[in-house]
């Protein structure tokens, strides 16, 4: 069965500064797959390298078995069909109401009928938890915990065969990034998706993924099932999933 997504020895630099140092992993079809790791490790670099906002120096990224590396123009648009995203910081649309946030794809990426979208947007902001109270809201009306709700709703609202998820707990209190975590995990479910998640939040991690790797200093040192990461024989996990100071990770303090 081919993997719906490929990393094969991925390289990405900025300067002399090496980011992405030969990640290589395989994520299956309706898989929930998230790398953990700490500010800097190249999380974020990663995920725009899969989503094509970066492009690194060396190696393959293969999405249904297609190279899409060099992908450009309607080749490209045709891949990126396939994908929805759930941003870190949310970045809705202040100027939009909330249904036409969640049906921005909808309409500037599938031209779908504004009708037919505002209906399709109600609709997933139902599976959200939101009614149609909150429709004609601006995003700054809205809490926190709504917002990313929203930011949710229009990540799954083209129902894509991808959802990427950006952080998808900061900024959240603790009930509230467990209420996103499981509405992720059955807005994922529903769809059949493939998810790809970075955060460095173990509790949605431990929650959302099937598959958890960790990436350090630019590689992936360690990839396995979610269930096992406790019994990981990795000095640097262990450190990491536990957020003890003590260990091989050092943290770089500046006077």
């Amino acid at each position: 069965m081919t993997p719906k997504i490929q990393l094969i020895d991925v390289h990405k630099s900025f300067g002399p500064k090496l980011v992405l140092d030969g990640v290589t992993a395989d994520i299956a079809a309706s898989e929930s797959f998230v790398i953990i790791g700490g500010s800097g490790s190249g999380k974020s670099v990663a995920l725009k390298c899969i989503l094509g906002l970066m492009r690194p120096e060396q190696g393959r990224i293969l999405i249904d078995g297609e190279d899409v590396v060099n992908m450009k123009g309607r080749e490209r648009e045709r891949v990126m069909k396939k994908f929805g995203m759930l941003f870190q910081g949310g970045a809705l649309f202040d100027s939009l109401p909330v249904w036409e946030n969640v049906a921005f794809g909808l309409v500037q990426g599938r031209r779908m009928e504004r009708r037919a979208a505002r209906d399709k947007a109600m609709e997933t902001l139902a599976q959200v938890g939101l009614g149609s109270d909150v429709a004609e809201l601006s995003p700054a009306e809205l809490s926190g915990g709504m917002q990313k709700r929203v930011a949710l709703a229009r990540a799954i609202a083209s129902q894509p065969e991808i959802i990427f998820f950006d952080e998808p707990t900061t900024g959240l209190d603790p009930i509230m990034a467990d209420v996103i975590n499981d509405l992720i995990v059955k807005c994922v479910r529903e769809l059949g998706a493939t998810a790809v998640s970075i955060t460095h939040d173990m509790h949605s991690a431990r929650k959302i993924s099937d598959r958890m790797a960790m990436l350090y200093k630019g590689k992936l040192i360690w990839v396995g099932r979610t269930a096992e990461v406790d019994k990981a024989d990795n000095a640097y996990v262990d450190q990491f999933i536990h957020g003890r100071a003590d260990g091989p990770i050092k943290m770089e303090i500046r006077g």
